[in-house]
């Protein structure tokens, strides 16, 4: 009996999954726009610079 008869006859494929990821999407479109934003930028970007890319809001010390 081999694995095909064990299996069904189906074989599972590690390398076929759905990139319908709705997570992985958007950290390739954060990636993008960083490196689309750093191409165009003649500096480096600033930590600031990369946080309003990233749509990180600025938080404040409750202190």
């Amino acid at each position: 009996m081999d694995i095909n008869e064990l299996s069904g006859g189906r074989v599972h494929d590690q390398f076929d999954v759905s990139l319908e990821d709705s997570d992985l999407l958007g950290e390739v479109e954060l990636t993008t726009n960083l490196i689309i934003a750093a191409s165009e930028s003649e500096e480096h970007l600033s930590q600031p610079e990369i946080d309003d890319i990233l749509g990180i809001a600025l938080r404040r010390d409750a202190s």
